[in-house]
């Protein structure tokens, strides 16, 4: 028996939902799927399977002329063509009709068969309860009709039971009869909740891929804010200091000039591709090209990086401790940014710098990077995110996303990263990732 499709739920996706109907198809035999997709086919056929249980009787009170016991078998068989869009009404008048059929026509074979189907399709689509009560309500008189009624029509319709005892014939023949029904019909009542269920928790799954496919798509799109806040923040500031610069070398330095005007162009070229790969990230919805956290460009590397910037100008000094970094391009790529982020901020922000120190220390499964600076007017973004000068300077802070970024990355890899004001003046940034050879890839 079959109702027709669940109720999609309206927060899902298309796509989602989309999924879900294909697998649920495919479950579903050839007959079946033509059923469910034509229910008004399948309301004919529940119509005609009763009238096919019924014929016994219906031929039996023909022959005794009892047209009225047909005429409601046809009523009932055309009250369950409805029973999917008035499931309450075609219950109430199922039961009705049938008490009446019995009536007139006692003992009368699967006379009870409608309140099968009508069960059915009301526990489909209402709550356990108020199928439970409706199976009570609509089963009972039927029930007390055979349990309790033991003259009239019922005494005058069944055989002879003999000298010995007909009273007791009749009275076991109307309590197993009784039982008969209201066991079919709590089996019917129990298929019709057992179906509910099994769509509502297809309709939770579905709402659950949604909700994650979502939630995939936010932290995808987060990422991607990352990576477009560190490629035009950084590459911005670097050609901008570079430009200005090189107005001013070049009318005392020429091949100074030649080389940081070089410098210009590089970063500008590495920036275009690193935005050509995020955004062709935007355009690609395979999930190839949303899982790997690689390197925006195979040009990238933490040498060049720090090249480019003691290019700009900055006094920049590097040391490592330990063995190399992980070979994993994800962590390089952390490790990459976050030294990109420290060094831009000290690029935009410090002012009569002397020194710049980017320290890597690697031991066991810990890698520590340090960035560390001596300038009177480094601006960073404090703990919680707010913009914060440090001692002596004056310049408004950035908007907070590089620390932002910097802490979501690291946090990758189960790290901290910490910024502030250094003992000694200047600004610090110290981050610290854990890597156990499996953690961070995704």
């Amino acid at each position: 028996m079959h109702d027709g499709p669940p109720a999609k739920d309206a927060s899902a996706s298309a796509r989602v939902d989309a999924s879900f109907a294909e697998l649920a198809d495919r479950r579903r035999g050839r007959l079946r799927r033509y059923l469910h997709r034509r229910p008004r086919v399948m309301d004919a056929v529940v119509g005609l399977c009763y009238l096919l249980l019924v014929t016994p009787t219906a031929v039996d009170a023909v022959l005794d002329g009892g047209w009225a016991a047909v005429t409601l078998l046809a009523a009932v068989a055309a009250a369950l063509v409805f029973r999917r869009f008035h499931p309450v009404a075609v219950v109430a008048a199922v039961a009705v009709l049938e008490v009446g059929i019995t009536l007139l026509h006692p003992w009368g074979s699967n006379v009870s068969a409608g309140l099968w189907f009508a069960l059915y399709a009301l526990a489909v689509q209402r709550s356990r309860r108020f199928s439970i009560t409706a199976l009570a309500l609509s089963n009972t008189p039927l029930s007390l009709l055979y349990f309790l009624t033991l003259v009239g029509p019922l005494e005058r319709a069944l055989p002879n039971g003999g000298p010995a005892a007909p009273e007791n014939s009749q009275l076991v023949f109307g309590i197993v009869a009784g039982i008969t029904i209201t066991l079919s019909n709590i089996i019917a009542t129990g298929i019709g909740i057992s179906v509910r269920q099994r769509r509502e928790h297809e309709q939770e799954i579905a709402a659950w891929a949604a909700r994650t496919a979502e939630l995939g798509s936010v932290t995808e799109r987060n990422r991607i804010a990352r990576e477009m806040h560190d490629v035009v923040a950084h590459s911005l500031t670097v050609m901008l200091t570079l430009s200005d610069g090189a107005a001013v070398v070049v009318r005392k330095s020429p091949d100074r000039a030649a080389e940081v005007l070089g410098e210009l162009s590089r970063t500008g070229r590495t920036a275009l591709a690193d935005m050509r790969r995020v955004l062709g990230v935007l355009r690609d919805e395979s999930p190839a090209g949303l899982a790997p956290r690689q390197p925006l460009s195979a040009g990238n590397s933490l040498a060049k990086l720090l090249d480019g910037f003691r290019t700009a100008g900055l006094p920049l000094h590097y040391s490592h401790t330990g063995p190399a970094l992980p070979e994993d391009a994800a962590f390089q790529l952390t490790v990459y940014r976050i030294v990109q982020e420290s060094l831009t901020n000290v690029l935009r922000y410090g002012r009569a710098l002397g020194r710049v120190d980017v320290s890597m220390v690697r031991a066991d499964g810990t890698v520590t990077i340090e960035v560390l600076d001596d300038g009177k007017g480094t601006v960073g973004t404090g703990p919680a995110g707010g913009p914060e000068a440090a001692a002596g300077g004056s310049r408004p802070a950035g908007s907070g996303q590089g620390l932002t970024g910097m802490r979501e990355r690291a946090g990758i890899y189960g790290g901290t990263v910490e910024a502030g004001r250094a003992a000694g003046g200047g600004w610090r940034v110290s981050a610290v990732l854990n890597w156990n050879g499996d953690q961070g890839k995704t």
